[in-house]
Parts: C-alpha cells; sequence; structure tokens
C-alpha cells in the first residue's frame, strides 16, 4: 500500500513539474513575440518567485488571515445549517414538503447574483461576505446529508425501535453514523464553493484578503502577483479537500466494515 502511495506521489509530483516546465518554455518563447500582451503570458511559473517576495513582506500573513478568517467562519456555519436541516429534512417528511421549494430555488439561483441585494442589506463589513461564503456551501453539505439520510434502510429504525431507542439515540447511533459519509462528501464539494464564495465577496464587496490581492494585482497589470494569488488559493483548496478526502476515506471504510 505504502509503495502504491509514493508511486502514486511519484506520478503527480513528476506531471506537475513537467506541466510547469512547458509551460515555463512557451510562456518565455512566447514572450518575446510581438503576440505576448494579447496573449497574456506574461504571468509564467518562473514569475512566482513574486510571490515569495510577497510572502517574505507582513502584508502576506495579513491577506492570507483575512482571507482564512472569512472562510473558515462561513464554511462551518454551514455546515452547522447543512447537516442538521439535511437529517431533519429527511427524519420529518413535513418539514421536507415544507422547505424543499425554497431550497431549491435558493440552489439553482447563481449566487453571484444575490450579492448586490446583500450588498444592499448588510453593507460592505464582515457579516455579508460571511452569508456570501454561507451561501455559496451550504447546497451541497444540505443534499449530500439529505440523500444520505433517506437511503437509510427502514429496517435499520426497526430494529433500533424495537431497543426501546429514543428519538435522541436513533439520532445518534444509527442517524448520523450511517449519514456521516455522505455528509463528508458533501463537505468535500463544498470547499470549492466556499472558496469560490471567499473570493466572490472578497471581490465584489470590499477589496480584502486574498481576493482583494487579487484584484489590486489585475488593475496594477502584475500578472506575477495575479498568479502567485490564484496559486495560493488553490493550493489552499486542494490541501482541504485532501485532508476531509482523507477522513472521508477513513468512515466510509469504517461504513462498509460495520455493514
Amino acid at each position: 500500500m505504502n509503495a502504491a502511495r509514493y508511486s502514486r506521489f511519484a506520478q503527480v509530483g513528476a506531471s506537475i513539474f513537467a506541466g510547469l516546465v512547458l509551460w515555463e518554455i512557451a510562456g518565455f518563447t512566447l514572450s518575446q513575440t510581438r503576440m505576448a500582451p494579447v496573449l497574456g503570458f506574461g504571468a509564467r511559473p518562473g514569475a512566482l518567485t513574486r510571490l515569495i517576495d510577497f510572502i517574505g513582506d507582513g502584508e502576506f500573513f495579513v491577506v492570507v488571515g483575512q482571507s482564512l478568517s472569512l472562510f473558515c467562519t462561513g464554511f462551518v456555519i454551514a455546515i452547522a445549517i447543512g447537516i442538521p436541516l439535511g437529517l431533519a429534512m429527511a427524519r420529518f417528511k413535513t418539514l421536507r414538503i415544507a422547505l424543499e421549494t425554497y431550497i431549491l430555488a435558493l440552489y439553482v439561483t447563481p449566487m453571484a447574483a444575490l450579492i448586490p441585494f446583500i450588498l444592499s442589506m448588510f453593507g460592505f463589513a464582515f457579516v455579508p461576505k460571511t452569508i456570501v461564503v454561507v451561501l455559496f456551501s451550504v447546497f451541497p453539505i444540505l443534499y449530500n446529508t439529505l440523500e444520505g439520510a433517506r437511503s437509510l434502510k427502514p429496517e435499520m429504525i426497526e430494529v433500533a425501535r424495537a431497543f426501546r431507542s429514543s428519538e435522541r439515540r436513533l439520532w445518534l447511533d444509527v442517524l448520523l453514523p450511517f449519514t456521516l459519509p455522505f455528509a463528508l462528501t458533501g463537505i468535500r464539494q463544498g470547499i470549492g464553493r466556499a472558496l469560490v464564495g471567499m473570493v466572490a465577496a472578497e471581490v465584489l464587496l470590499s477589496n480584502t484578503g486574498l481576493g482583494g490581492w487579487l484584484v489590486q494585482s489585475a488593475r496594477d497589470f502584475d500578472m506575477a502577483a495575479v498568479l502567485g494569488a490564484i496559486s495560493m488559493i488553490t493550493i489552499l483548496g486542494i490541501s482541504l479537500m485532501a485532508f476531509v478526502r482523507r477522513i472521508e476515506l477513513r468512515y466510509a471504510a469504517w461504513r462498509g466494515t460495520a455493514s
């Protein structure tokens, strides 16, 4: 298993390295032509030295801290809403019928279109930006939890009832453990959407964090800094998704063993 894992890491690393080398060569070659301004090859992987210089500046940690604070606050709230509401909608049919239409309407609405409305209601502060992140990320968590809980076999509930389980113990001992792998899948999917919401909020509501750095760099035509900001957001997203994926596989394996 370890050999296969190391082999996979080596293949992925070699692929990324080869892609960066080809990108650098192509960017350098085309930057010497008259088409360079049109093609926008000013941002090459070698230009990431600009990111290294920015890390040496204390402002980098302020920028990343602002984005992480916004992301974590909004995403934790999305989890706190999505998982309990998904379980409740699966458990109580009346609640599901009452809320399903409204949730579906919000889900299919482009979240970016709601930002001006949120701006008019709450202004430019931290709270409206958090609301944007929540709206972007809550629905994958909610729907995966809902569908996972609805897939619970009625026989499992009947057995729990036969052992005189209360509603609280039914949730804690049967419903939540069975649904957890599905909820973790929704959390993993929600990470990417939360990052999109974070950047959208920082760009459209107030130029702070990585989104603000991205906007300011684009205004200054500093393509190296733009690439650096995008790279930081990408690294953050990949790292978080890989972390949740490991937890998801662990609980999915537990579920398979238990069944």
